[in-house]
């Protein structure tokens, strides 16, 4: 099995004896790569994750509203019916 500490001690010996133009084309690509991503993903009709929390919330709470309305609903409902049936 391969030790994931000595890949990193490996990778990071391999980085520090890189010429500094290799480091800085590197860095520069990965800069480049990250806004060309962050660009193509603000184009696409994406929600942040903090929306799509409140949005949880809200149907969260929504939920609980509507089991609320659907019980007293029922409750009406059967107190229509026993007055009804006193009625006759």
């Amino acid at each position: 099995m391969i030790n994931p500490a000595k890949i990193e001690e490996i990778a990071k010996q391999i980085s520090s004896n890189m010429p500094q133009g290799v480091k800085n084309l590197a860095d520069t690509f990965e800069a480049k790569t990250k806004q060309a991503i962050q660009n193509k993903l603000a184009e696409m009709d994406f929600v942040s994750r903090e929306e799509f929390d409140i949005q949880s919330k809200v149907l969260i709470r929504t939920r609980e509203k509507l089991a609320e309305l659907e019980a007293k609903v029922a409750q009406l409902e059967a107190k229509m019916t026993n007055s009804d049936s006193a009625d006759e």
